[in-house]
């Protein structure tokens, strides 16, 4: 059974400061804060020195190098976090985790299906945990929705839909499909369940640099005729993080823009039928649940710590990883092939 999430674990129960962060940069230094905060962050580890002198006060006790190995032969540490490119995942994290410790990488696991089942099998042989930082599963507000679908509260799923768009941070190496498509495409799949089989089909364009897509349109297709579709782009004049589900009978739409009583959003029996059984719409009816406010990014570290702690199994383990990067690299393929479907077939 997958551990559960934690929301209001005392920071004592995180267990002892013997975490090292690799990669303490663009997104790293969130990892550092939060893990600073839990009382866990041994560690900050990254080739540019700049970086870790920019590390004040606040993290005087907590070491700094630039010698990943040696993070590696330090007994003190039995777990890292790994937020450096993603080029960079598979040998990072396949070396800690032969070195004994626990893991959590930023997505993707790695960019290549070989790489990513080769440290999964190493986490499994020596009993390591292995996590992926799919951060939108630990939203408060995503958790409640995938509760209401597993208990059927929308009924029968129809479709779902996912618009992550901005203006920037635009790459020039990382395309848009899997700099901001692998949240989405976790949630979706943690919505959707195991499914036999998945068709998946891509379209997209880059107007900025040569080869690198500014914006793509994933379609997924799942047994049952549930479908889903995943827009994303960083050339957009609004923020938009959008996620809409509809069943039979309800209709979710997570909005991570909106204020925080109003990001999850339910409408329940949306149609109504005559006497005749013709169906039409229901405008207007719509509750907010109440969702306890809390930092997804602070419930992620502590998930991985706890799972450490317990050895239990994260949400977004090594597996789950692997699943998602074969859909992105799928999408990757009709992406190039014009929007060619591809077909997944899951074990």
């Amino acid at each position: 059974m997958k551990s559960k999430l934690i929301e209001n674990t005392p920071v004592e129960t995180a267990g002892a400061r013997d975490l090292a962060l690799v990669g303490v940069g663009y997104w790293g230094k969130n990892l550092a804060r939060n893990f600073r905060e839990l009382g866990a962050l041994h560690t900050l580890c990254d080739l540019n020195e700049t970086l870790l002198a920019g590390y004040g006060a606040d993290y005087s006790d907590v070491v700094k190098t630039m010698d990943f190995k040696a993070v590696l032969a330090d007994s003190r540490i039995s777990k890292v976090a790994i937020a450096t490119p993603a080029s960079l995942h598979h040998p990072l994290v396949r070396a800690a985790l032969l070195a004994g410790k626990d893991v959590f990488v930023e997505k993707p696991l790695c960019l290549g299906e070989k790489e990513a089942e080769e440290v999964v099998a190493i986490a499994r042989e020596r009993n390591r945990v292995l996590m992926v930082g799919h951060l939108l599963q630990y939203h408060p507000c995503v958790t409640l929705l995938q509760s209401m679908v597993a208990r059927g509260d929308l009924g029968k799923l129809y479709y779902i839909t996912s618009n992550r768009l901005n203006l920037g941070k635009i790459r020039r190496e990382e395309n848009a499909l899997w700099s901001f498509a692998p949240h989405d495409i976790s949630v979706i799949l943690s919505l959707v369940g195991q499914a036999s089989r998945i068709q998946v089909a891509c379209t997209g364009a880059a107007h900025i640099t040569s080869g690198v897509a500014d914006t793509t349109l994933t379609t997924l297709g799942f047994p049952d005729g549930i479908r889903a579709h995943i827009y994303v782009s960083w050339l957009n004049p609004f923020k938009e993080q959008k996620l809409t589900v509809v069943g039979s009978r309800g209709m979710a739409v997570f909005d991570d823009t909106r204020p925080w009583s109003e990001k999850l959003a339910i409408y329940p029996d949306y149609l109504s039928r005559d006497s005749l059984g013709n169906p039409s719409p229901v405008k207007g009816s719509v509750r907010f649940p109440v969702v306890p406010e809390a930092e997804p990014l602070r419930a992620e570290c502590l998930h991985f710590l706890e799972c450490c702690v317990g050895r239990g199994i994260p949400r977004t383990d090594g597996p789950e990883g692997l699943q998602v990067l074969r859909v992105l690299q799928a999408a990757q393929t009709s992406l190039e092939q014009s929007g060619a479907p591809q077909y997944l077939a899951q074990s």
